[in-house]
């Protein structure tokens, strides 16, 4: 126990004395930690901060891959199918049974989505969205939910208006 504890000293004053000895090498100053301050705001305040960060970044994201409620009427106008892929998907091939989960489960997170009501299919990292939903805007929420997915190529939504029950 006693060459333990000598063990021990010794190997903190030797840490103390290389760092010392790098500080001096380099004639960089000693820096002084701050302690850290507590945080002031409420958890709802945060809360808040952390969700209009994502809302802003699915807005981006929104413009980026051309899914807004404009740009999905003129869509469906033309043909009824919507189709977005990712450039460059990079990594490996993930598992599309685990995409489907994450997507589904994406969509019962997100209360305006009818999750019940909007299939999920997956086939190498391309997905097809089926089913239907009330809103232009919930077609083009539930693509963006779906590229924004780790391993996710494309998406190809069949996903039809249909009014609410």
């Amino acid at each position: 126990m006693k060459s333990l504890v000598i063990f021990l000293l010794g190997a903190v004053i030797g840490a103390f004395a290389y760092s010392l000895y790098v500080s001096r090498e380099t004639g960089a100053a000693p820096q002084e930690v701050e302690a850290p301050q507590p945080e002031t705001r409420t958890l709802g305040e945060r809360a808040s901060d952390s969700t209009t960060g994502i809302k802003d970044r699915l807005a981006a994201k929104a413009k980026e891959w051309r899914l807004t409620p404009e740009e999905i009427k003129r869509e469906l106008q033309r043909g009824g199918q919507i189709v977005r892929e990712k450039a460059g998907a990079a990594g490996g091939k993930i598992a599309d049974v685990r995409i489907v989960a994450v997507i589904k489960s994406k969509y019962v997170i997100n209360r305006d989505l009818p999750a019940k009501d909007i299939n999920v299919d997956c086939t190498g990292g391309k997905v097809t969205l089926t089913g239907d939903v009330a809103s232009v805007e919930l077609i083009s929420k539930a693509v963006l939910l779906a590229m924004d997915t780790d391993g996710v190529v494309a998406v190809t939504s069949n996903l039809t208006i249909t009014l609410e029950r």
